[in-house]
């Protein structure tokens, strides 16, 4: 007797990104267990070229991985929504060139940010742009395919996380790699393969802390021997997440910039360049580094055969979710972002969005509580969950005043006047793109 396999739809929205396109159509076609599935991708973006081009590289994927899946593509996500199980999300307007303003226009108020994307002034006005995006796709699913798994790359994760969670009803999970990042840096810090070591960390995204580092047959805690061979070899880690390990003791995301953004004295190691502006490149060089179109289309002209850079699988959670819930196989995961409900970081707000660790199955995604983290750490988060709170209420209200105090609230704002022009200033450049605020 035939077996029939189980049938699944993923609709995937803002696939025409070459980046993260790229990752989740290797992920999907080839991670071993999305086999086992009758599986049905359609891609989904408003950008017509991207889109095509995007749907020609999924065929070669596809086919170099002997994929049995069926792909489609359109414009039009309401007809891709149709009977969809589940729907990633990730899309921005714009993304670089709004970005350099959310950097460069508080800098000039004299807000020393270090990055202008997840944290900081910059950050809320990336927050607004997302939120006019992924509301409506939300609605949209909650309309037309209520039971899909909703899994959002979106940035600002935590954010846009809370706004979907407060302003629709949508089943979602915001996803990031940050975690898998840092747990591969212990690895390589303590000379030990990665599946040695049980690490466990939670707080908010890109801003977490590893409450356990341990051996992962013995539970010998390994946190010590960590923290010493950081204090022996600083460069093994960048100058500010070497400070905050000196300084509270706990390993975070090991990224100067990302962490940075939710502190006040981040400048003094991050310095004040954006990355990715002329200043941090030489003459000739591209500005956006994960910007290879042109390497892509090689690929689709014939000009390059498949090779590892096109085809390899991420570290990304959202095809092995959805293997594990397809299919009913218990999966660990080492970092979902979801509403703090019941604490499961203990001494964060219940609203909060956190980044904890889950398990996946038949059941869904069931998020697994981590205790509390250190004091001073949990104070930093605080806040940061309180502008998020603030941020999404002023949204729904069309509150000026609420974004302001959202706004004074950030760690690098010190001066009112500053705040309320640069408010003025950014709602006024992007107001393409933002709905307005009384």
């Amino acid at each position: 007797m035939v077996k029939h396999k189980k049938k699944v739809k993923v609709v995937v929205i803002g696939a025409g990104s070459a980046s993260f396109g790229r990752g989740v159509l290797a992920d999907l076609f080839g991670q071993p267990a999305m086999s086992k599935l009758d599986l049905r991708v359609v891609l989904v973006d408003i950008d017509r070229v991207a889109l095509d081009r995007m749907a020609r590289l999924a065929e070669l994927i596809r086919e170099h991985y002997g994929s049995k899946a069926v792909i489609e593509s359109t414009t039009q996500r309401t007809k891709a929504l149709k009977g969809a199980d589940y729907v990633i999300i990730s899309v921005s307007v714009k993304r670089m060139e709004l970005w350099e303003q959310d950097f460069r226009v508080p800098l000039a108020y004299g807000f020393k940010h270090p990055l202008g994307e997840n944290g900081g002034p910059g950050a809320m006005f990336h927050t607004l742009r997302s939120l006019e995006l992924v509301l409506p796709i939300c609605r949209d699913v909650v309309r037309i395919c209520p039971r899909a798994h909703v899994l959002n790359f979106t940035n600002p994760e935590s954010r846009v996380l809370l706004g979907i969670t407060l302003l629709t009803k949508a089943r979602a999970v915001g996803l990031c790699h940050g975690q898998m990042s840092a747990r591969n840096r212990i690895a390589e810090i303590l000379e030990r393969p990665l599946s040695s070591v049980d690490a466990v960390a939670g707080g908010i995204n890109h801003f977490f802390w590893f409450t356990r580092i341990a051996d992962a047959k013995t539970g010998k805690d390994l946190y010590p021997l960590l923290r010493k061979r950081i204090a022996r070899k600083p460069s093994l880690v960048p100058p500010l997440v070497r400070k905050m390990v000196d300084i509270f003791g706990c390993f975070t995301y090991p990224s100067d910039d990302h962490i940075g953004e939710y502190l006040a004295f981040a400048h003094e190691f991050t310095g004040l360049k954006w990355h990715y502006g002329r200043e941090c490149h030489r003459a000739g060089h591209k500005t956006v580094p994960w910007d290879w179109t042109d390497e892509l289309t090689a690929y689709i002209e014939g000009r390059k055969r498949p090779d590892d850079a096109l085809v390899t699988t991420t570290e990304e959670l959202a095809v092995p979710i959805i293997a594990a819930i397809s299919l009913n196989k218990r999966t660990w995961l080492p970092a979902v972002n979801v509403v703090n409900a019941g604490g499961l970081v203990e001494n964060l707000q219940r609203h909060a969005i956190v980044e904890v660790p889950a398990v996946a199955d038949g059941r869904g995604i069931r998020p697994q509580g981590i205790g509390s983290i250190p004091e001073a750490l949990a104070a930093f988060c605080r806040t940061q969950a309180s502008i998020q709170k603030l941020i999404i209420e002023a949204y729904r209200a069309r509150s000026r005043n609420l974004l302001l105090q959202a706004l004074l609230l950030e760690p690098v704002v010190d001066r009112v006047d500053s705040a309320e022009r640069l408010l003025d200033d950014m709602l006024n450049l992007q107001k393409e793109y933002l709905p307005k605020f009384a």
